[in-house]
């Protein structure tokens, strides 16, 4: 009954969030202002300058998804190098070694993707930079690029009767600022006040708070 309740109540906390959410996306997807505006509108259009993207550009859907594909493949050629070249790159206390080019390969789709599909262990395969540039990188602007094209899509029902459906850029910058780093940080300061630590250290081995039996009977003390 109580796993009920859990789940009952999960939706509710959900759905009550998912409104006011809505709501802000909608906003920000259509170029209007939010209570964000001020403090991240100059850096949006410092960002449009430098990768000189005009704001009020309107691309009709095979540009949008081409813009979509070659976004898409360059972020897999960059997560796939550093992925089979972390062994040589910085920020490798623990001197992983790079991927096999199947495993880079499967794990670059996979994020890429936003499936986040893991066929190793993060922690004992990954360089901190591995992590923080190729995957935590991933997680903003692939799910980004779903946000937009979920909005191309929409544009496109909407405006049955015009040729442009937005710029895939403007798109893919205002998720990243307005929506996605801004919950990042938010939930961030949630993890750190519940103890949640992370560093660019070697790994250290630390005392359990209860030993951990497992079935073969070995008890594991530490880790």
């Amino acid at each position: 009954m109580s796993d009920v309740i859990q789940y009952v109540l999960y939706l509710v906390i959900l759905i009550l969030l998912a409104m006011p959410l809505g709501k802000y996306i909608g906003k920000v997807m259509n170029g209007e202002k939010t209570f964000l505006t001020k403090i991240i509108g100059s850096v949006e259009r410092l960002i449009y300058k430098i990768i000189h993207v005009d704001e009020n550009e309107d691309m009709d859907w095979k540009r949008y998804a081409m813009s979509v594909g070659v976004f898409s493949i360059v972020s897999l050629v960059a997560l796939f190098l550093i992925l089979v070249f972390q062994g040589v790159l910085p920020l490798n206390p623990e001197k992983v070694d790079g991927m096999s080019w199947h495993l880079a390969f499967n794990t670059a789709v996979s994020f890429i993707t936003n499936t986040n599909w893991q066929a190793y262990s993060g922690e004992m395969q990954l360089s901190y930079l591995s992590q923080m540039l190729g995957l935590g990188v991933q997680n903003f602007v692939s799910a980004s690029v779903g946000i937009c094209v979920l909005f191309a899509l929409i544009r496109g029902l909407l405006r049955a009767r015009e040729k442009g459906i937005g710029s895939f850029w403007v798109d893919l910058t205002r998720v990243v600022l307005y929506v996605l780093i801004p919950l990042s940080l938010v939930l961030s300061l949630v993890l750190v006040s519940q103890g949640v630590v992370q560093n660019l250290k070697s790994y250290e081995t630390v005392q359990l708070v209860e030993p951990v039996t497992l079935e073969d009977g070995t008890v594991i003390t530490e880790e």
